[in-house]
């Protein structure tokens, strides 16, 4: 059966559909307006108790958060298009390593500024300018972390790219193109080069082609 992703448009589930494409898996986009509050409706809190996106369905199975989600079809499909987790059980922790600095470090800070600078003004909101300040800060400092490390690796798990690195396309893009700062990346060399590198394959452009950003 084919795997059917829920929120093709929104940041995370391009996590999910960035990865399918690596592994050439078959899918079916299915939309949800979270503007309608189509995710809090209780057909969709029947499969996603937390109301939130993505959400995917392979036949009987379903299975939520981004990041479990491309850990599955990575394991899933290992020998089938990228391999994405590593040839040897010290790659797969290093890309392990970089997934959670990602979820940890990376994700949070560019959350609340995607957040405060594109969805508050949206729901006519204010925006707090204390978060975005701290949040600013927050991502220089992981960015900083990040050129040390892709000075002596071509990726961050090593010289091949992995979940890790497609992890950060989602809001990688909105930091380089949306949010005003793309300075952060394009002052930092290595960081710029692996953005330019990551954000260039085919996987990911054929993502932004099919699935606009709602903002």
């Amino acid at each position: 059966m084919v795997v059917k992703v829920y929120g093709p448009t929104y940041g995370s589930p391009k996590r999910v559909l960035v990865c399918l494409f690596e592994k050439e898996v078959e899918f079916e986009a299915v939309d949800i307006d979270i503007f309608k509050g189509e995710h809090k409706q209780p057909d969709f809190l029947k499969l996603q108790p937390f109301g939130e996106l993505p959400l995917v369905q392979d036949g009987d199975y379903t299975l939520y958060e981004s990041r479990a989600i491309i850990r599955y079809y990575a394991e899933k499909y290992k020998n089938q298009g990228t391999d994405l987790l590593g040839k040897t059980i010290e790659e797969r922790g290093l890309v392990e390593q970089w997934l959670e600095v990602e979820a940890h470090s990376f994700h949070p800070a560019i959350y609340n500024l995607v957040v405060q600078v594109l969805f508050a003004p949206l729901k006519g909101a204010p925006s707090d300018q204390k978060v975005i300040e701290e949040s600013d800060e927050k991502l220089k400092k992981v960015l900083d972390i990040y050129e040390e490390r892709l000075s002596k690796t071509k990726y961050l798990a090593g010289d091949f790219f992995s979940l890790a690195d497609l992890s950060h396309l989602a809001f990688g893009h909105y930091l380089v193109n949306q949010t005003g700062r793309a300075s952060l990346v394009r002052e930092r060399k290595h960081v710029s080069a692996w953005w330019d590198d990551i954000s260039n394959r085919p996987s990911w452009k054929k993502v932004l082609e099919l699935y606009n950003y709602p903002v």
